[in-house]
C-alpha cells in the first residue's frame, strides 16, 4: 500500500512538473512574435503590465493551490472528507475576499498606477488585467483541492491548456489589430484580455473534472466550521510566502515597470525613445525565462525525490539527490550563459529583427546562471520544509533590484537596469545556496567537478568566438535568416563540444546519468563513452 502511495506521488509530481516546464516554455515564446507584431513600443505597453497578471498567475498556480493541497490532504489522510471541504470553503471566501481587494485595487485604481508608472495611458491594461484577480480563488482551490486528494492531472491539463489559449488569443488577436491599425495600447488590452480568457478556460476544465467526480466543494456552513482564523493565516500567508519564491524574475520586471521609464525620462530621454530603450530592454526576459527553463527542466524533477526522500528519513538519498541537482543547475546553466553571451548579437536579431541594444542583453543573460541557482535552491529547500527564508531572500533581492535601478540608471541607463538585475539575482542566488549548504552541512558540487565543468564551458566560448569571427569574416550576412542559421548553428556545435567535454571528463557518474534517465534506456552517445 506505501509502495503504491509513493508511486503515486512520484507520478503525480513528475506531471506537475512537466505541466510547468511547457507553460515556462509557452510563457517565454509568445512575447518573441508578440514583438515582432507589435513593435518595440508594442512590447514595452505589454511588458510594463505584465508583471501585474505574472503575479495572479503564480498566485493561482503554485502559491495558494500548494498550501490549500497539504491542508487537504492531511484531513483526507484521516478521513475526515468533511473537514476537507470546509477547509475548502474556507479558503474561497478568504481568497475570494483578497481577489475583490485586488480587483478593485486596480480596477478603480488603475488612472492613480498608470500615472506612478509614468504612461496614463496604460490605465486600459491595468483595468482588463484586474479581473483575473476575480477568476483566481476558483483556480487556487479547485487546484488545491484536486491536488490534496492526489489527481494531479486536472491542474496540468488546465495549466496547459489556459497557457495555450492565452498565447493563441495574444497571437492571434494581435496580428488582426495590427492589421487594422489600432495603436499599441489597444493591442496590449488585447493581449491581456487572452489572459483573462485563458483563466475562464482553466476554470472550465477543473469544474469538468470535479463535476466528475460529483464534489460539491464549496458547500459548507460557516458556523459550524472551528478554527477558521487558523485555517486563512495559513493559506493566506504560507500561500504567499511559496508565490514570493516562485515569483521573483516577475518581481523583478514589476520594479523595472515603475522605475524604469521614469528614470529615464528624468535622464533627459525623450518619452517615445524611453518606451523603445525599455522595449529593447525587456527583449532580455524572454531570454533569461527560456534559459532558466532549459537549466531547471532536468533538475525540477528531482525536487519530488528529495521530498519523498527526507519522508521516509533516508537522509544519504536526500544528499546524493541535492547534490546532482545543483551540478546539473552548474553544467546546464553556465553553458546556457557563456553560449548565449557569444552569440547575443545573432540572437538578437534572429529573435527580435535588429541587434539593438545587445550589449545590454549580453548583461542581462547573465541572470541565467544565477536565477537557475536561486530557482533550484530555494526549490530543494521548500521541498525539505523550508518556506520563510527563501521567501525573504526573494524580498531582499527585490529590494536590491530597486535601490540598484535608482544608483546605477542615472549613470549607466538601461545597463544600469541589467546589472541592478544580475546583481538582484545574485544576491538570491548567493543567499538561497549558501542557506542550503549550511543546511545540509555538506559541499554542494565539488571543486573539482566544478573546475572540469568551468574549463569546458570556457573552451566552448574560445570555440565559438573563433566560429562566429569565422563565419562572419567568410560570408557578410545581409538577411536575417542566414544570421538565424549562423546562431542555430553555433548552438548545436557549441553544445555538443561542451557535453563531449563534460562527459569525457568524468562530471557525471554512470549512476547519477542513470538517475536522471530513470527507467529508460541510455541514449547511445552516452553508452559509448567511456564513463
Amino acid at each position: 500500500m506505501e509502495t503504491k502511495k509513493y508511486a503515486s506521488f512520484w507520478q503525480g509530481a513528475i506531471i506537475l512538473t512537466l505541466a510547468g516546464i511547457i507553460v515556462k516554455i509557452l510563457s517565454a515564446f509568445y512575447r518573441i512574435p508578440y514583438q515582432n507584431i507589435a513593435g518595440d513600443v508594442g512590447f514595452y505597453i505589454y511588458q510594463q503590465v505584465y508583471p501585474f497578471y505574472g503575479v495572479c498567475l503564480i498566485l493561482g498556480t503554485y502559491g495558494f493551490p500548494v498550501v490549500i493541497s497539504k491542508l487537504v490532504a492531511s484531513r483526507i489522510e484521516s478521513g475526515d472528507t468533511t473537514k476537507a471541504k470546509e477547509i475548502i470553503y474556507i479558503s474561497f471566501l478568504a481568497l475570494m475576499c483578497i481577489g475583490i481587494l485586488l480587483f478593485c485595487t486596480f480596477f478603480f485604481g488603475a488612472e492613480i498606477i498608470a500615472g506612478y508608472m509614468g504612461d496614463s495611458s496604460l490605465q486600459i491594461l491595468l483595468q482588463v488585467i484586474a479581473f483575473s484577480f476575480l477568476l483566481m480563488p476558483f483556480l487556487s482551490v479547485m487546484r488545491g483541492y484536486l491536488q490534496g486528494i492526489g489527481d494531479m492531472k486536472p491542474t496540468a491539463v488546465s495549466q496547459v491548456a489556459e497557457q495555450a489559449l492565452r498565447v493563441a488569443i495574444i497571437v492571434g488577436l494581435s496580428l488582426y489589430l495590427v492589421a487594422q491599425g489600432s495603436n499599441g495600447y489597444i493591442v496590449g488590452g488585447g493581449a491581456m484580455f487572452g489572459s483573462v480568457a485563458g483563466s475562464i478556460l482553466g476554470i472550465i476544465i477543473l469544474a469538468y473534472y470535479l463535476y466528475q467526480r460529483k464534489a460539491g466543494i464549496y458547500k459548507a456552513s460557516w458556523s459550524a466550521i472551528s478554527n477558521k482564523g487558523m485555517i486563512i493565516k495559513l493559506v493566506v500567508l504560507q500561500g504567499i510566502l511559496i508565490c514570493i519564491s516562485n515569483v521573483t524574475l516577475v518581481l523583478i520586471q514589476m520594479v523595472d515597470s515603475v522605475t524604469f521609464y521614469e528614470l529615464l525620462l528624468q535622464t533627459g530621454e525623450a518619452s517615445e525613445r524611453s518606451k523603445v530603450i525599455k522595449a529593447v530592454y525587456d527583449r532580455g526576459f524572454p531570454l533569461i525565462q527560456l534559459g532558466t527553463v532549459v537549466a531547471t527542466s532536468f533538475v525540477l524533477p528531482l525536487i519530488p525525490m528529495i521530498s519523498a526522500a527526507r519522508t521516509k528519513g533516508d537522509y544519504h538519498a536526500v544528499k546524493h539527490y541535492m547534490q546532482l541537482a545543483m551540478k546539473l543547475t552548474l553544467v546546464v546553466s553556465l553553458a546556457a550563459t557563456g553560449g548565449l553571451i557569444c552569440i547575443i548579437e545573432q540572437t538578437n536579431i534572429m529573435l527580435f529583427t535588429d541587434n539593438q541594444g545587445s550589449f545590454t542583453l549580453g548583461v542581462l543573460v547573465v541572470s541565467i546562471l544565477f536565477g537557475s541557482f536561486g530557482i533550484v535552491a530555494s526549490a530543494v529547500l521548500q521541498g525539505i520544509g523550508n518556506t520563510v527564508l527563501p521567501a525573504f531572500f526573494a524580498v531582499v533581492g527585490i529590494v536590491v533590484k530597486y535601490v540598484g535601478n535608482m544608483l546605477l540608471m542615472p549613470e549607466l541607463g538601461d545597463v544600469g537596469a541589467a546589472w541592478a538585475t544580475v546583481l538582484s539575482l545574485g544576491c538570491i542566488s548567493i543567499f538561497n545556496v549558501m542557506y542550503l549548504k549550511h543546511k545540509m552541512n555538506t559541499s554542494l558540487v565539488g571543486w573539482k567537478n566544478a573546475s572540469k565543468v568551468v574549463f569546458a564551458c570556457l573552451v566552448m566560448i574560445l570555440f565559438l568566438k573563433i566560429y562566429v569571427y569565422g563565419v562572419d569574416t567568410i560570408a557578410e550576412h545581409t538577411s536575417r535568416s542566414l544570421i538565424s542559421v549562423e546562431a542555430l548553428s553555433a548552438v548545436c556545435i557549441g553544445g555538443m563540444l561542451y557535453l563531449i567535454l563534460i562527459i569525457r571528463w568524468g562530471v557525471f557518474t554512470i549512476d547519477e546519468i542513470g538517475t536522471v534517465w530513470k527507467g529508460k534506456k541510455l541514449p547511445f552517445f552516452l553508452r559509448s563513452q567511456r564513463l
